[in-house]
């Protein structure tokens, strides 16, 4: 079964945008076919989703991370890939690789490009932090630039293009750390915690039960790219912009900095970050039926989109202050403008 199809041609922002909230609505219904609870968490995913950037989701064993980011892609019309990464992987495992080939017309031996698990729209890095920097940077180019480098040669990747990773804690065993530039690439990093026990409770029962309904493909690669589209047509208010870029250039230790800031931070959140928070509030107010992103969404999303760009010391780190409570002083630090209010 796959999408209906739409004619995306003749519809206008307005109709686009209520058919965006009305995506979200029919993917979560798929999604909640195996995923009891975390709506927060599926929001977020899907936010990702429609403002066209990765997603890091992190938690221990148990939480249904790859469940949740399989679901996620049966639910969606797309090309579907998922990479197990291990100790022991390459990165030609990763992006693929030239092999040589037999002309059967010629007889002669040639070069041909064996794409790797990366040509896909939908990409599941499982467990990203079990493999070592250097093939975890294989991603690096697909992630920001959508296009792949092998043997000198530029392969583009099919659009919409998304990385979906998960990752256990790091102080866990056969864990390596990811690199701050990859860690950049990701638009949010999702937290998953244990279920509430009555939440817990229902994942007992549906997993010791009868498998639940298929999950059913409801949103059209098409569909998606449009939506991409109208998440970055959508206004906003220069006010709200200025927010978001004033939360993360607080975060940057340096002159003018809150004296928390100098003295737990190493480095601050880059303008990449500022550019999350605006498409998240972009993507967030849409799902939500709202024309109009606005103070809370930005605030909605300084956790997932902070909380892994910004670097704490080692003083920090020994007075366990963790970067959440840090994004919190943040936002009680920058102040909505008056002139909002």
């Amino acid at each position: 079964m796959t999408a209906p199809a739409i004619d995306l041609d003749h519809l206008d922002d307005a109709a686009l945008a209520d058919r965006l909230q009305g995506a979200g609505q029919r993917i979560a219904a798929e999604l909640r076919k195996v995923i009891v609870g975390q709506d927060a968490v599926v929001e977020q995913a899907l936010i990702a989703l429609f403002a066209g950037g990765n997603c890091l989701l992190v938690g221990v064993p148990g939480l249904a991370k790859t469940l949740l980011i399989s679901t996620l892609a049966r639910a969606l019309d797309l090309k579907f890939s998922r990479i197990q990464f291990t100790p022991d992987l390459m990165p030609s495992d990763v992006t693929g690789t030239d092999v040589i080939q037999d002309d059967p017309a010629t007889g002669q031996r040639r070069l041909a490009f064996m794409p790797g698990p990366v040509f896909a729209n939908v990409l599941l890095a499982d467990e990203i932090n079990r493999t070592p920097p250097k093939t975890q940077a294989a991603l690096l180019e697909a992630m920001q630039e959508r296009r792949v480098t092998v043997q000198g040669r530029t392969y583009e990747l099919d659009k919409p293009f998304f990385v979906f990773a998960t990752q256990n804690p790091i102080e866990l065993e056969g864990t390596y750390p990811l690199p701050e530039a990859q860690l950049d690439r990701f638009m949010l990093e999702v937290m998953l915690d244990y279920l509430p026990e009555e939440d817990e409770v229902a994942v007992v029962k549906a997993t010791t039960a009868l498998p639940p309904d298929a999950v059913q493909p409801v949103v059209s690669k098409a569909e998606i790219l449009a939506y991409q589209r109208v998440v970055r047509r959508l206004p906003i208010a220069d006010a709200v912009t200025r927010y978001a870029v004033k939360l993360v250039r607080t975060s940057r230790p340096g002159d003018g900095a809150p004296d928390y800031v100098k003295q737990f931070v190493s480095y601050g959140a880059s303008v990449r970050a500022a550019q999350a928070l605006v498409l998240g509030a972009k993507a967030r107010a849409l799902l939500q039926g709202r024309a109009s992103p606005s103070f809370d969404d930005v605030k909605a999303l300084a956790r997932p989109v902070l909380r892994h760009r910004v670097l704490v010391n080692f003083q920090a780190q020994s007075e366990k202050v963790t970067t959440d409570a840090l994004v919190n002083r943040l936002i009680e630090t920058v102040g909505v403008p008056r002139s909002a209010l």
